[in-house]
C-alpha cells in the first residue's frame, strides 16, 4: 500500500465544499483543512501502485474547480505505533 500526502492550494472561498468533494474521492482515504502557510487542504491518498497515485493526483484531485496547486509527499514509512497497532487490530475480534 502507498500513501501520500496532497497539500493542496484553493480558492479561499472553495475550501470548504472542496473539502467535501475530495473526501468523496476514490483513492482518497482522508481529508483535513488545515491553517498555515503551506497548504489550505491536505488529502491523504492510499493507493496500491505509484500509477494510480499518478491517475489520483493528476484525474481525480487536481481537476477539481478551486484548486490552485498541488504538491505530493509519498510515505516512504510509517512511525506512528498508534497507526501500526490499528492495522493489525484490523481483522481481529
Amino acid at each position: 500500500m502507498l500513501h501520500a500526502f496532497v497539500l493542496i492550494d484553493a480558492e479561499p472561498s472553495r475550501i470548504a465544499e472542496l473539502a467535501e468533494e475530495l473526501a468523496e474521492t476514490d483513492g482518497v482515504a482522508e481529508v483535513y483543512s488545515v491553517a498555515g502557510e503551506s497548504a489550505d487542504i491536505v488529502a491523504i491518498v492510499r493507493v496500491r501502485n505509484h500509477e494510480d497515485l499518478a491517475d489520483v493526483v493528476t484525474r481525480r484531485i487536481a481537476c477539481h474547480e478551486g484548486i490552485r496547486s498541488t504538491r505530493t509527499l509519498v510515505a516512504f514509512k510509517a512511525h506512528s505505533r498508534h497507526d501500526l497497532e490499528a492495522m493489525w487490530d484490523l481483522g481481529a475480534g
